[in-house]
């Protein structure tokens, strides 16, 4: 670690001696291989509930994540924007200890000046912060743990997950899970039913590896045009392809970004108040507005002559057919895939999607198993007519403490086990899982609600410790009797 990082770490383990109040732990011993939290997703959101538990001397945790060390969450896989979309000055991560703030730690690296005079944090340098993070702070943190399925145990009172490791596959005990797994934690990124007929070689999503090098002097085909279609599309004409037509199914882009709205303590902090009719019309907005391409990322393509937007152009049908030039045909065989729009038929030697994820439980391994006893926003609320929404409906309704709860009572007791800080909270907690925006607010609220369900399970026990304490404050010898005071 370099020294002016080095010398920052130092200061934020002294700035948090200064703040460990209550020291005293409080956890009962746990019992042997037994967690009392496993989080899911060594991720920002993951490595921020550690810290977090920590803080209220809860420390029999454990981070589980797939990738190897440097790769966690999306920074460096398939998020291809140049820097954060966040505003600079974000906290989160930090949970209000002044020297863990990626000021902090840019400062420190870069210097004052470069602070100023940065725009938008690098994505890149974003993942350098949290892994000198994890390591100032030494999170428990295990790498090349992929989960496969849940169970539970000794009547519910257990979880146990099941991991694929490079070892083989393991299976860890744990009384309360997290899942901290990202934008597409409680579903699958999106690929709209006409791209299934087409081979899959020539239907890429900005959500999976792709080998731009191999596109280069291709002829490409975005679909979408949010910020990650936006990004794909420009790494792609970076790499060298021959052109790239981007197909939007809306009239007119979206200008707005209803999170620089949402970036207000009133919205992050109180939200999960609301009652539900008014948490439903705020995220259908939400959802339905959709986010506008930061200028950083329209402006890496909208000079460039390779580059061509058709608005108004859905998709009504995807196929592949004979490429009038064979020879240019870098895919083989000689054919290309043609879409057809309103606006005129479009053909490609390639489609990149950028049509973003769906909320669908089943579709996660490790919830398949018990995905249809996980109550929905549409299993518990009926929104008022003409304010129907499909994204929100399959919502996960959550209780206040991130918890999945029950569809029929009874049908499956780990459910009240596992919270989810993925994306899909957003509807019931507000923003939360899967934000830089929202971590500042909803990791202590997570952090607080599996405090207080081990608190609530334990109090017998607590109780039981309360009654047998007899450290004596007073030590000082005390005979039985007073003498009489003299008149």
């Amino acid at each position: 670690m370099p020294a002016p990082l080095a010398e920052l770490a130092r200061q934020a383990r002294q700035q948090l001696a200064l703040l460990d109040y209550p020291a005293h732990p409080w956890m009962p011993p746990a019992a042997e291989a037994v967690l009392d939290v496993a989080i899911i997703g060594g991720g920002q959101t993951g490595l921020a509930t550690a810290f977090g538990l920590r803080r209220q001397k809860v420390d029999n945790i454990a981070v589980f994540d797939r990738a190897p060390p440097g790769g966690t969450g999306v920074w460096t896989t398939f998020a291809r924007m140049r820097t954060l979309r966040t505003p600079k000055h974000v906290t989160g991560p930090d949970l209000g200890v002044p020297a863990l703030t990626p000021r902090a730690f840019f400062t420190a690296r870069d210097g004052a000046e470069a602070w100023e005079s940065l725009r938008k944090i690098g994505r890149e340098d974003w993942q350098r912060y949290l892994d000198w993070y994890a390591e100032t702070l030494e999170l428990p943190l295990r790498h090349g743990h992929e989960l496969l399925a849940v169970d539970s145990i000794q009547g519910g009172r257990l979880l146990a997950l099941r991991f694929r490791t490079p070892a083989g596959e393991q299976v860890q005990l744990a009384r309360r899970m997290v899942l901290a797994t990202g934008m597409d934690g409680s579903g699958a990124w999106q690929v709209p039913h006409p791209f299934g007929a087409l081979p899959p070689g020539r239907v890429l999503h900005t959500a999976q590896a792709i080998d731009f090098a191999a596109l280069a002097g291709r002829r490409l085909i975005v679909v979408g045009a949010g910020a990650s279609a936006f990004d794909n599309l420009a790494t792609a004409l970076e790499a060298g392809a021959a052109s790239a037509t981007m197909l939007v199914r809306r009239p007119r882009m979206p200008r707005v970004n209803p999170f620089r709205w949402m970036e207000q303590a009133g919205y992050l902090a109180q939200y999960h108040a609301l009652p539900d009719v008014l948490k439903w019309r705020f995220t259908r907005h939400i959802f339905e507005l959709n986010q506008p391409p930061p200028q950083e990322s329209w402006d890496r393509v909208a000079s460039d002559p390779r580059f061509r937007l058709v608005m108004g152009a859905p998709i009504q049908g995807a196929s592949m057919e004979a490429s009038p030039e064979k020879g240019t045909d870098k895919g083989g065989e000689g054919e290309q895939v043609a879409l057809d729009t309103p606006r005129g038929r479009f053909t490609a030697d390639a489609v990149i999607l950028g049509t973003g994820f769906t909320f669908d439980l089943g579709l996660r391994p490790e919830l398949a198993a018990f995905a249809p006893e996980i109550l929905l926003w549409k299993d518990a609320f009926t929104p008022p007519p003409g304010e129907e929404s499909p994204l929100c409906g399959a919502s996960p309704y959550l209780a206040d403490d991130f918890s999945f709860r029950e569809k029929t009572p009874g049908a499956a007791p780990l459910l009240r086990r596992i919270h989810c800080m993925t994306y899909a909270a957003t509807l019931s907690m507000g923003l939360s899982g899967a934000s830089i925006s929202g971590m500042k607010y909803g990791v202590p609220r997570l952090v607080d609600g599996l405090c207080r369900a081990l608190w609530l399970e334990d109090a017998e026990a607590h109780l039981d410790s309360l009654r047998r304490f007899d450290l004596a404050e007073l030590t000082s010898t005390i005979p039985e009797e007073l003498p009489e005071a003299a008149e």
